[in-house]
């Protein structure tokens, strides 16, 4: 049996289902409203996610091409420098080239062992890195470069030339490494002579030119560089020893092995080349010549000798002639020969 609607219960059945209906249909609209939001949300998203990759790509494309495009020049501007003794334009082979940070540092440091191979028929160079200027008393490079010129012709000295980096400012760098290294390929030494400790208390220029002579020790024999040392070929440095500038017997630096050189016979000729350098040993400062004697001497009374100059090696030193190591002059031997 079916209920009996009145006309009333009629319109509020009508009205409920209007509300329904409009109801769903809100609904409806709001879920398909959402969908839409959530899928424009969604490409929004992976739209920013496709622009950030390709930023991303971007930036590191610019940056590779940045880092190909911005490396620097192989090789600073070098100095000029000066030719003091010898030629540029046909370099000669030398056996031996020393290393000083300034004008008067090798004739102080290993002067008599210079005389010495000289006299023994070496070919010697000598590489200041600084012209050593200002000083108090010197009127300039001019007179300096004099000085110096006349001290290599007292000691032999085939070839010398200042590189021509700034006294008082020197510093290890890579254009002053490339410079020395150029001067090992273009003459092509067998032994090379470099300061081996800083000096306390005066120019610190003495320390940088230790680690400058050992580097460009190295960079001399480096390959696959022609653009930096202009097609010069390589050159492999096989003896490095170390001189010293102290007024008593140096410390050798840890890792290196004494070696006493024995200079009777060149002491004076060492003195005669230190005294060239008027303007850095005037008469006020002639102690300094006392000082490099008992130094030359207390270290040839170490060695056996009476005159001695000391360097370190990296290396043991090493003979296959101990006799003539032991016994250099000249020596009658049991067997009735001499020592060589």
């Amino acid at each position: 049996m079916r209920p009996v609607r009145t006309p009333h219960d009629r319109a509020a059945l009508s009205f409920s289902l209007s509300v329904h209906s409009a109801a769903a249909a809100s609904a409806s609209a709001n879920s398909s409203a959402s969908a839409n939001s959530s899928a424009s949300a969604a490409a929004s998203a992976s739209a920013a996610a496709s622009a950030s990759a390709a930023a991303s790509a971007s930036a590191a494309a610019s940056a590779s091409a940045a880092n190909t495009t911005s490396i620097p020049p192989t090789v600073g501007l070098l100095p000029e420098g000066r030719l003091i003794l010898g030629s540029r334009s046909q370099p000669e082979a030398l056996d031996v080239i020393a290393v000083g940070a300034h004008p008067d540092d090798v004739e102080i440091g290993c002067g008599g062992l210079l005389s010495l191979l000289v006299a023994r028929g070496a070919r010697v160079g000598i590489v200041d890195l600084t012209d050593g200027e200002p000083t108090p008393r010197s009127s300039g490079p001019e007179e300096r470069a004099g000085e110096a010129a006349a001290a290599a012709r007292l000691l032999g000295i085939h070839h010398r030339e200042d590189l021509g980096f700034p006294n008082r400012r020197l510093f290890d760098c890579f254009e002053v490494r490339v410079a020395l290294a150029r001067v090992f390929r273009r003459h092509r030494p067998r032994l090379v002579l470099g300061l081996g400790d800083k000096t306390p208390l005066a120019s610190p220029d003495h320390a940088q030119a230790v680690a400058i002579t050992e580097a460009a020790v190295f960079y001399s024999r480096l390959c696959k560089w022609d653009d930096v040392f202009d097609g010069l070929p390589v050159h492999t440095v096989p003896q490095l020893l170390n001189y010293f500038l102290s007024a008593s017997v140096p410390t050798i630096p840890s890792g290196h092995w004494p070696l006493v050189v024995d200079i009777h016979g060149h002491l004076e000729r060492k003195l005669e080349a230190v005294a060239c350098y008027r303007s850095q040993f005037p008469p006020e400062k002639t102690h300094i010549f006392a000082r490099v004697r008992g130094a030359a001497e207390v270290i040839g009374a170490m060695g056996g000798c009476s005159a001695g100059e000391l360097f370190g090696s990296t290396r043991v030193p090493c003979t296959n002639d101990p006799l003539g190591m032991f016994f250099p002059a000249t020596a009658p031997l049991a067997g009735g020969g001499e020592a060589p």
